[in-house]
């Protein structure tokens, strides 16, 4: 397994209690698969989803990336497993709008000290690989929605990690440009063999998914195998 989160359980400080958002939530996910985590609002999806790219330590439980607990590293440690390791694709792509699409990747490979030569193949590369080879001097006003989401995508794989995280990325998208995201994750994880979780509300695009998770008061209640 590339992801195994085992027995997590979290809580947040709630007036003079805590309040419980994950309850001995267990998951594994094998290089090269997708799991969706469905649910609504409020159910835990977005914290679990912190848990396993080590921004939150749980309470309880451990976190297992590629046989190595990191559960209990340092924050020094924790940033660096996710620069090489760990690729998380937000909500938003936040992209810096000075700067154009091939740009926003090598800036990634610039933070990991790697050569500027090889950064700009790789990130030329990866643009290809979500087909935008032609737009890698755009800047992000001069793309779409959906094309501004391929270039978030692309920023993620960057360092090429071995587990990549997907916070609702079509959530500011119409059907068709969804749909078309949905399954160039479900592609670009089975490309580059990534143990890789989806958290949505929407399960209408999840049919490249290996396995649906639905998340509600902090527990998983159901898997099915797609």
């Amino acid at each position: 397994m590339s992801l195994d989160l085992t027995d997590i359980t979290l809580t947040y400080p709630d007036g003079e209690t805590r309040l419980t958002a994950l309850d001995r939530v267990s998951l594994a996910v094998r290089k090269g698969g997708l799991t969706a985590v469905a649910g609504p609002s409020g159910s835990g999806k977005s914290s679990l989803l912190a848990v396993a790219a080590t921004l939150i330590t749980p309470d309880e439980g451990t976190v297992t990336i590629n046989g190595d607990d990191v559960t209990g590293m340092s924050r020094a440690a924790r940033a660096e497993l996710r620069r090489r390791e760990i690729g998380v694709v937000f909500q938003q792509p936040n992209l810096l709008p000075s700067l154009t699409a091939v740009e926003q990747l090598q800036v990634m490979a610039q933070i990991d000290g790697r050569s500027p030569v090889k950064a700009a193949d790789r990130a030329r590369e990866l643009l290809d690989a979500v087909g935008l080879a032609a737009y890698e001097g755009r800047r992000p006003h001069q793309l779409s929605g959906g094309q501004r989401q391929r270039v978030n995508i692309a920023r993620a794989l960057m360092n090429d990690p071995s587990v990549l995280l997907v916070d609702e990325p079509t959530s500011a998208l119409d059907h068709e440009r969804g749909a078309a995201v949905i399954d160039l994750i479900g592609r670009l994880t089975r490309e580059r063999s990534t143990a890789t979780v989806l958290v949505t509300h929407d399960t209408t695009h999840l049919a490249v998914a290996d396995r649906i998770v639905e998340v509600h008061d902090g527990r998983i209640s159901t898997q099915a195998l797609c």
